[in-house]
């Protein structure tokens, strides 16, 4: 048998309902007695008085019990899927990057610049006009990685004068143009995913960090990444984005059991040698520790396996969360048991139905 999903208190989720905490998408549902629905501790509906909601781990949950879904915060839909005018504005920034979208354009094309805006401060954590401009900066770096020269690349890149970017450059890389051949980029988005909003860095090589946003050491981890690479981190699209997304949702739809999306980890020769073994952990099953380290050829190094799995910066993708305590119970997970637990149950459900 399983273990039910863990929760938190009741108290705990109506406080994160009333302030709308981002940080607890995927922990819990909350369901109004009185209305008959059920929202995302995010939703922007009015809020229920204490003693008219419940809460649950699942949606699945809230629908058995005869609530349904909140036409607000739509709990059944993917949160990262965009709506039909933000692919249309993505899509003219792909085609164009150096273009300027200004709010007079929006309105032109019958936005409400707000509505715009407030979808990348939820989504991206910026506004649509610095989205634009990192977007813009983005190309710059690119065409200096080609060669080209900063004067051609200034203008090219939309910018109105050389003067302001050599300024916007510098504000983002820490350095001038001319030195910025000798850096790479790391590209950073954000997914919304049934367990939370993660944060994803990419580079050409593949995707080289994803974690989530509440983890206390992501900070560390992205500094690390920076000083590892000599590269600094930008918000900002990477080819390899599109099919993380894909196939993380075909992941936590129980459709995917392995990932082909290139992956680019730096770390020593060690952490490299357990995070390839964790990867050849079948989908499904566990492993503790101790059978980790045999299995690396390395039985009396329990301690320093476990710590290079903590340094795993690629959840999901480099399963971690398939390792657990030689005595059956799940411990060390940098995202939280319950999410870990999550997994495994997902997992073993999936691999289970298969069979």
């Amino acid at each position: 048998m399983t273990a039910e999903p863990i929760i938190p208190t009741a108290a705990e989720c109506y406080q994160a309902l009333l302030t709308k905490d981002g940080t607890y998408e995927g922990r819990f549902i909350a369901a109004v007695k009185t209305t008959g629905i059920f929202c995302r501790p995010t939703c922007s509906a009015r809020k229920p008085k204490p003693e008219n909601v419940e809460f649950f781990a699942t949606t699945k949950e809230a629908l058995l019990r005869g609530y349904r879904p909140c036409k607000v915060c739509t709990p059944l839909a993917a949160r990262d899927t965009a709506p039909e005018f933000i692919q249309t504005l993505l899509h003219q920034l792909s085609q164009q990057p150096a273009i300027k979208i200004t709010d007079f354009d929006l309105r032109e094309q019958g936005l409400e610049p707000a509505t715009v805006r407030r979808w990348f401060q939820r989504q991206h954590g910026i506004t649509f006009q610095a989205y634009q401009r990192l977007n813009r900066i983005n190309l710059a770096f690119q065409k200096l990685q080609r060669g080209e020269t900063v004067t051609a690349t200034a203008f090219d890149s939309g910018f109105e004068s050389l003067s302001g970017f050599q300024d916007s450059f510098k504000a983002v890389f820490g350095v001038a143009p001319t030195q910025g051949r000798q850096q790479q980029l790391i590209n950073l988005t954000r997914l919304e995913t049934p367990l939370g909003t993660m944060l994803a860095c990419g580079t050409e090589q593949g995707i080289c960090l994803l974690e989530f946003t509440d983890r206390r050491m992501l900070e560390t981890e992205l500094k690390d990444l920076t000083r590892r690479l000599n590269a600094t981190i930008v918000q900002s699209d990477n080819p390899h984005f599109a099919l993380l997304r894909t196939q993380l949702t075909e992941y936590f739809a129980g459709h995917r059991q392995q990932f082909s999306v290139p992956l680019h980890a730096p770390g020593t020769a060690f952490q490299q040698a357990v995070w390839q073994e964790l990867g050849r952990i079948p989908y499904g099953t566990t492993r503790s520790y101790g059978q980790q380290a045999a299995t690396l050829g390395r039985p009396s190094a329990v301690r320093a396996v476990a710590t290079a799995n903590g340094m795993n910066r690629i959840a999901i993708l480099v399963p971690c969360h398939r390792v657990i305590g030689a005595d059956g119970h799940l411990t060390g997970y940098a995202g939280g048991l319950w999410r870990k637990q999550w997994l495994l149950e997902l997992e073993q459900k999936t691999a289970g139905t298969a069979r």
